[in-house]
């Protein structure tokens, strides 16, 4: 028993591999399966150049397309001979940079080193399928904003009339903001522009969230002005990168204020560009035409002028026609108006004495009626006021305290007051009792009131 389990140890220390006879194995496997080369669809992830020598180092990454999760990986690495021609020859094909997030189609090697493991190395790149990603990504932001309804909003916005209050966002060390200003300043027409520096970063990784940022601040005073500029100065196609976002052409699509872009070469037409009110190629083209836009409204002011003025001159001509026909029949109009008041007149005069005497007559005859209407009249009011009197005099006499006393009536005084009630006199009040033929003096000994028993 002893002398088996030795023997099969021995055969177990006879087959063991140290680490390096085993990656060497690997790498003759390697070799032998994959000895061409390949061509390769992958997403470049962390890429970095080494300064000192010029090699480029990078993973290839591929991503679930429905959950975005990683599902490969893999290093690679680009020698500094091939990577002097492939990123040169690849952003001027694709307009992009060599960077991160880019999917790309590579000729690679496999490769295995026994002590850094298995990479792929770079020989060549294909930047066509680049740029159809590219334009592929593009396309769905155009999709997106058209779906969500938002692709033309600003472009439907109405431009001022006088834009003369300018936000504009760019890098204030950017040349084409200088650029802009001494051309809108400087304008030979000597229109007056009022202008605002929002600071952004124009190019880079910062680029969306900083111009997204701008407008926010922009916005915050959105009374104050009358459009947006965005702008830059030249550079590489690349840099444009982030104005194919979504997130920032969303923004800028939304924007309350018209937007002028003015960000890229002729050639060039970004997202941003596409939703933007107006696109101009360069700064100095923006600011020509904010001041084009100045000389249209300066052209229809003009023509409104000379318009007024010709209806002005054209009415004050009719007008002129008008009073030299009137001066002409005038003369005409007041001679035969004059003679037609002569013989009214004249008819008048005859038939005056006529017309007064039949009027006196009517007078005299009307204040003769009056006279005696008024005699009846008086005579009848003073018979009615006479009776009137009468009565009155009567009620006078009945309602007197004589009157009364003379009926059998009495009345109480108490100090002179007439006593109304029972309950306003108290014991051993002295009162006086009136009638008709004298007054009696008394005493009181006691008030005696009634109650509500003795009423009912």
């Amino acid at each position: 028993m002893v002398n088996n389990d030795y023997i099969e140890r021995d055969n177990i220390r006879q087959q063991t591999l140290s680490l390096l006879e085993l990656n060497c194995r690997i790498k003759d496997v390697i070799c032998e399966s994959f000895p061409d080369t390949y061509w390769l669809r992958a997403e470049m992830s962390d890429v970095r150049t080494n300064a000192s020598s010029g090699h480029c180092y990078l993973e290839f990454i591929e991503k679930d397309p429905k959950s975005d999760q990683l599902v490969a990986r893999a290093r690679a690495s680009i020698w500094a001979k091939n990577f002097r021609m492939i990123k040169p020859y690849f952003e001027s094909q694709t307009g992009q940079l060599f960077a991160s997030g880019l999917k790309v189609l590579v000729k690679v090697s496999v490769e295995f080193h026994e002590l850094y493991g298995f990479s792929l190395t770079v020989l060549d790149i294909d930047p066509a399928y680049t740029l159809g990603d590219i334009v592929r990504k593009r396309m769905e932001i155009i999709h997106r904003l058209k779906e969500e309804g938002v692709f033309s909003l600003n472009k439907e916005l109405p431009l001022p009339t006088i834009p003369q209050r300018i936000a504009v966002i760019t890098s204030s060390t950017a040349a084409g903001y200088e650029d802009f200003l001494n051309q809108i300043f400087g304008n030979d027409r000597g229109y007056v522009f009022y202008t605002k520096l929002f600071p952004a970063v124009m190019q880079g990784e910062k680029t969306e969230e900083s111009v997204i940022a701008a407008l926010e601040s922009v916005y915050a005073n959105v009374e104050c002005f009358d459009v947006v500029v965005i702008i830059r100065g030249g550079g590489a196609t690349s840099d444009l990168n982030s104005f194919d976002s979504y997130l920032l052409a969303a923004n800028c699509a939304q924007f309350p204020l018209p937007i002028i872009t003015g960000i890229g070469h002729e050639r060039d037409d970004t997202v941003v560009d596409m939703v933007a009110h107006t696109r101009v190629k360069t700064p100095t083209a923006a600011a020509e035409f904010l001041i084009g836009r100045m000389d249209e409204t300066s052209t229809e002011l003009n023509d409104i002028q000379q318009e007024i003025c010709s209806m002005v001159s054209d009415k004050l001509q009719e007008r002129k026609s008008d009073l030299q026909l009137l001066g002409t029949r005038l003369p005409v109009v007041v001679i035969n108006r004059i003679e037609k008041n002569r013989s009214l007149l004249l008819s008048l005069s005859a038939r005056f004495p006529v017309m007064a005497s039949s009027y006196l007559k009517l007078q005299a005859s009307q204040l003769e009626s009056l006279q005696v209407l008024l005699k009846e009249k008086t005579s009848v009011c003073l018979d009615s006021y006479s009776r009137y009197i009468q009565m009155e005099e009567q009620f006078v006499r009945m309602a007197s305290p004589e009157y009364i006393l003379k009926r059998g009536y009495s009345l109480t005084l108490r100090n002179g007051q007439i006593v109304k009630d029972a309950k306003a006199l108290h014991d051993s009040d002295k009162i006086v009792t009136r009638f008709a033929d004298g007054d009696v003096y008394s005493s009181v000994e006691s008030v005696s009131l009634k109650t509500e028993t003795d009423n009912n």
